[in-house]
């Protein structure tokens, strides 16, 4: 289990300002995580090949759609509302 000095220790280190009402609660949560992460370490992986994202499919990306007649015309209308548009784009002060 984590004390206290070591629950002092860690909110120091990020830079957290801890009550000694929360420092008994933070204890318990703390060590609850890493006892968690000892349960965790005891699986057996060694079967399993290393995953580079959380998605089965191959293309998680969709294809490229041209825009609807009734988008192209709202876009349309919503730059012509602005104050200022060139070139069919909203123009806007610089910002420096």
């Amino acid at each position: 289990m984590i004390d206290e000095d070591q629950v002092k220790h860690i909110a120091s280190l990020a830079r957290l300002k801890v009550s000694d009402d929360e420092i008994g609660k933070l204890s318990k949560d703390l060590s609850a995580v890493l006892d968690y992460v000892k349960e965790l370490n005891k699986v057996d992986v060694s079967d399993v090949s290393p995953t580079l994202n959380a998605s089965s499919s191959e293309n998680v990306f969709r294809d490229d759609d041209e825009p609807d007649k009734q988008d192209a015309e709202l876009a349309k209308k919503l730059i012509d509302s602005a104050p200022e548009n060139e070139d069919g784009y909203i123009k806007v002060k610089s910002i420096l």
